[in-house]
């Protein structure tokens, strides 16, 4: 398969959709367990609630790895919603008269809505994107209020955590976040398993573990990010 067929064929885009699939996985797997360091105030925090979160937030804004890691992420991103809207543009292109029998009723309804729950994630990302990740890196330029800093044994930290008991006062806000976490859950559910079908890693063998592990991480995930805002609303940490 040449370059140019990647991103032309139905084969390439797939195949596109399923390693970026895979990349934004593992993404998800680095982020849940990052913010899941805001409950360490149960734990190490209790003097100075949110440190760890913020000192695991400065390791993957300051160092050179996570920083190049953190662009590829934003080109997974791009080529996985890019593909996917051109998957779907293909596909009801081929459908445009329709069938005089419904094949439909041997897949879930997400499954065969991953266009819509992809483009209400879309929303979310460009919403979360705004709340934390510019003023992080563009805080105080071109007019976007930058994030609060302290200092901690001599080292000068972006407080996210003030930001995020901050942004969570708003119902509306964490409404958004519940249900776009939702929306992920819906998302992973049908895309865990096809992003590694679409790579080969299918067989009867597999099949039955890789299913129980999709659906776990489609939920354990997604719950993880949903009961951040949840927390810190109804202040159940410091």
């Amino acid at each position: 398969m040449t370059f140019k067929q990647m991103f032309t064929s139905s084969v390439g885009k797939k195949l596109i959709m399923g390693f970026t699939g895979i990349f934004l996985i593992l993404f998800l797997i680095v982020h849940a367990g990052l913010n899941a360091c805001i409950w360490a105030s149960y734990f190490i925090d209790e003097t100075m609630p949110g440190i760890t979160f913020n000192k695991a937030a400065h390791f993957m804004g300051s160092n050179a790895l996570p920083r190049i890691l953190e662009i590829g992420l934003f080109v997974g991103i791009f080529l996985h919603i890019l593909q996917g809207y051109l998957l779907t543009l293909e596909n009801r292109s081929k459908r445009s008269v329709g069938y005089a029998v419904s094949y439909t009723k041997g897949s879930k309804w997400y499954s065969r809505s991953m266009a819509i729950l992809g483009t209400l994630l879309l929303m979310f990302l460009i919403m979360h994107i705004y709340h934390f990740w510019t003023p992080s890196r563009l805080g105080g330029h071109f007019g976007i209020k930058g994030l609060e800093s302290f200092e901690y044994n001599g080292t000068e930290y972006h407080n996210l955590y003030a930001a995020m008991q901050n942004i969570f006062t708003n119902i509306y806000v964490v409404i958004l976040y519940v249900l776009a976490c939702g929306s992920l859950a819906y998302h992973l559910a049908h895309g865990f398993q096809s992003a590694f079908k679409t790579i080969g890693v299918h067989n009867r063998r597999y099949h039955a573990l890789i299913s129980s592990i999709g659906y776990g991480f489609a939920i354990i995930v997604p719950l993880i990010f949903a009961l951040m805002p949840i927390s810190f609303y109804f202040n159940l940490i410091k």
